[in-house]
């Protein structure tokens, strides 16, 4: 392949915080690399604090001077509106508090909160209408349903892989492990009230920290059995994973979560809820982890399962690892790259 430049936009935390968005990030443009092309990862500052810092945040990414690049990819909610004639986006995601959470985040609706949604969906529909993005790929099935009922706009949907091949399984030992934001969509709080319900002596193992971390902290303050573990080097994460006897993994409308995947990988079955989004196209409902209500009974007798099942949980996590061999950043590449018209050898 003619060795072509490409920018990779990426959206950058304004709290500085880390997570599967700056790990997808990062496994793009290396696999963009990989492929022969001369990608570039940009970090743009992205703030969703408040309205008006959103507003910066779009006028930031429109007023982008990206003519040195022969090709542009956007990812997050808004680098999309930049202006470049050869430019796709693959997108993780829209600012959801505009979209399906809008009623979540604001419990009082005014007026000029329902202009703001409108100006916001106005803007995405342009820009990602052609030509301003020559195609749209999502990350997943959530995004994609999304886009089309809010904004009507369809995409291809191309399931990511992971930043490298690093995970493994290990023993089962008696523990569940979640790694990841301590946000409140992620529903750590239902994972810790689903633990007041669980008879068998297991453990849960929290990796990560966020906004919410000293609510659930309070929450879990008085079982013994819920462990704080902070930020963790990625061979501790590597670790956790591999020796966890099972991963519940339960957010609310989750546009991917790498989580799935990494437990997959590590050989681990996954336990998630119906209407946890992108987790359910993945879970196989008693074949390599469970689909539940999101109810703290009905999760703890899942997690029960595992530790009183443990021979059917290893084949649940072996059949959850070969469910996932197929994805490959590789695969990927080679779609975004044609999609720039840049043909791969």
């Amino acid at each position: 392949m003619t060795s072509k430049k490409i920018a990779v936009l990426a959206v950058a935390s304004a709290s500085g915080e880390q997570g599967g968005a700056e790990n997808f990030y990062r496994a793009l443009t290396q696999a963009l690399n990989d492929a022969g092309a001369q990608a570039e990862q940009l970090n743009i500052l992205g703030d969703e604090s408040n309205y008006e810092a959103i507003e910066e945040t779009y006028l930031r990414f429109y007023d982008l001077d990206l003519s040195s690049y022969d090709g542009v990819i956007s990812t997050k909610a808004p680098a999309y509106v930049v202006r470049h004639p050869n430019h796709i986006t693959y997108l993780t995601h829209t600012i959801r508090a505009f979209y399906d959470m809008f009623d979540t985040v604001f419990s009082h609706i005014t007026p000029q909160l329902l202009q703001q949604r409108e100006l916001i969906q106005k803007l995405d529909t342009d820009a990602l209408t052609f030509p301003r993005t020559k195609k749209v790929f999502v990350i997943g099935h959530e995004v994609r349903n999304r886009l089309l009922h809010y904004i009507k706009i369809d995409s291809e949907v191309l399931h990511i892989s992971l930043m490298a091949e690093v995970f493994r399984c290990g023993q089962y030992d008696d523990y569940l492990f979640i790694p990841g934001r301590l946000h409140r969509w992620k529903r750590i709080d239902l994972l810790i009230e689903s633990m007041q319900h669980v008879k068998a002596p297991l453990k849960l193992k929290i990796a990560g920290t966020g906004q919410h971390e000293e609510e659930y902290k309070e929450l879990a303050a008085a079982d013994g059995r819920v462990e704080f573990l902070g930020r963790v080097s990625d061979e501790e994460l590597v670790n956790l994973y591999s020796n966890a006897l099972a991963v519940p993994f339960v957010p609310i409308r989750e546009d991917f979560g790498l989580v799935t995947i990494e437990a997959f990988r590590s050989g681990k079955p996954v336990l998630t809820c119906s209407d946890s989004g992108e987790p359910t196209y993945f879970v196989q409902d008693g074949d390599n982890g469970f689909v539940c209500d999101p109810d703290p009974r009905a999760i703890a007798e899942k997690l029960d399962f595992f530790y009183n099942n443990k021979k059917k949980t290893r084949e649940m996590g072996m059949y959850g690892k070969k469910s996932v061999e197929d994805l490959r950043w590789e695969n990927i590449s080679t779609k975004l790259l044609k999609a720039l018209g840049m043909d791969c050898e």
